[in-house]
């Protein structure tokens, strides 16, 4: 398939809606969207301020020469269901459905990473490996994820099955080894459940080491399976290196670092000052256990172990009671999730009074509910930037600057 236009199952599919949109039009569209969702709250808290044009994949719009993003997707996903006589259905779902079309190839993802799921496939049906049948919840593979580095020749592709027990699994991994040398690590995650949800809680590491490496602002990070990872790499380095600018890091700060994963976003900036010649103090909070134990490895793979701690706990419960315990922070980071943060997070991180909160947020309709607690707590907007990580779709990530007023 020709990346140079339009994807033929693009209606279909319904992951690109804006991908026959030119480029300069689709930013300007988020533009819109950001002015009509947070001027009313700019307005009402006295915020006289303006949003900085949106940030797109090769800069700003300009003069409307940006070309068409491809190929910048680092992760890519197939569902599996029963075909004729034995064989694997695999591609993507219909838009809104769990029916599963075809697809060539994808011109959003990463070169090469279609053509290794497609192999995958015909992998699992020469070893004999029955898909997932979702309506008589029988059979065994339902997904392959697989995420490919973007700064290094590593990848990691996690079989996703109905129960743990795989047969032929040596012949198998035999071939999924033999795909593409970018596959380094293979793991298996089990989910039973009738579930939407692609994972499940049990991962193991079938073949190879249990993490691949990448690299963003200069610093390696190991990811493992069920880690979170940013899709869009090229367009995470510009969203982080915005969130360290605002920070403006201080020799001897406390850098609070909250919904914190594996650590990317504290070690970078940690990192940046450190090579700069300021050395700061990093507190990293994340609830998932296994997403702490990446953060003190990537901590120790860079030299920052003496300068980072990582707690695994509820970022709400672990704000909550630094703020009873009178705790020192300087700069707070918070990456929620899709839902937001909590009134109870932003009132502890009000109580713990840092001079700037720096808020990256995934969903701006969440993150101006949290931004009007902030303002009502006495902190002042500064600049909010939107990134565009997801180009030919609706979505956008924002980083906003807020200051103690």
């Amino acid at each position: 398939m020709s990346t140079d236009g339009p994807c033929p199952v693009m209606r279909a599919c319904g992951g690109c809606e804006q991908l026959g949109l030119p480029y300069h039009k689709q930013l300007a569209r988020k533009q819109q969207a950001m002015e009509d969702l947070f001027r009313p709250l700019f307005t009402s808290a006295g915020w006289d301020i303006t949003i900085d044009p949106v940030v797109g994949m090769g800069g700003l719009a300009g003069d409307g020469k940006l070309p068409s993003p491809r190929g910048f997707r680092y992760k890519a996903t197939t569902p599996f269901a029963p075909g004729p006589q034995g064989t694997v259905r695999h591609g993507l779902f219909a838009r809104g459905t769990h029916r599963i079309i075809d697809i060539p190839g994808c011109p959003v993802e990463a070169p090469g990473a279609r053509d290794i799921l497609t192999r995958v496939t015909e992998a699992a049906e020469a070893c004999h490996i029955p898909a997932y049948d979702e309506d008589r919840r029988r059979g065994l593979l339902r997904y392959a994820v697989l995420r490919l580095a973007w700064r290094t020749d590593e990848g990691l592709l996690t079989l996703v099955t109905a129960q743990r027990d795989i047969p032929h699994q040596h012949a198998l991994i035999e071939r999924l080894r033999a795909i593409d040398p970018r596959i380094t690590s293979i793991a298996q995650n089990v989910n039973p459940r009738a579930t939407n949800a692609i994972l499940g809680a049990e991962t193991r590491v079938l073949a190879g080491p249990p993490r691949m490496r990448d690299r963003l602002l200069g610093c390696t990070f190991e990811i493992s399976p069920g880690a979170f990872y940013q899709t869009n790499p090229a367009q995470t380095e510009v969203l982080y290196q915005l969130a360290i600018d605002n920070m403006d890091l201080q020799e001897g700060d406390v850098l609070l670092d909250a919904y914190c994963g594996s650590g990317t976003i504290g070690l970078c900036a940690a990192q940046a000052v450190h090579q700069a010649g300021v050395d700061i103090q990093l507190i990293g909070v994340e609830r998932n256990a296994q997403g702490i134990t990446d953060a003190r490895r990537n901590a120790e793979i860079n030299g920052l172990e003496e300068r980072a701690t990582f707690v695994a706990e509820d970022a709400t419960a672990y704000l909550r009671r630094a703020a009873a315990d009178e705790e020192h922070v300087d700069v707070l980071v918070l990456d929620p999730p899709r839902a937001g943060s909590t009134q109870a997070f932003l009132e502890s991180g009000i109580a713990l009074g840092p001079r700037r909160i720096v808020y990256i947020s995934c969903n701006p309709v969440t993150q101006e509910r949290d931004l009007a607690v902030l303002a009502r707590g006495g902190y002042r907007l500064e600049r909010f930037t939107p990134v565009d990580m997801f180009p030919h779709t609706p979505h956008v990530e924002t980083v906003a600057l807020l200051t103690r007023s």
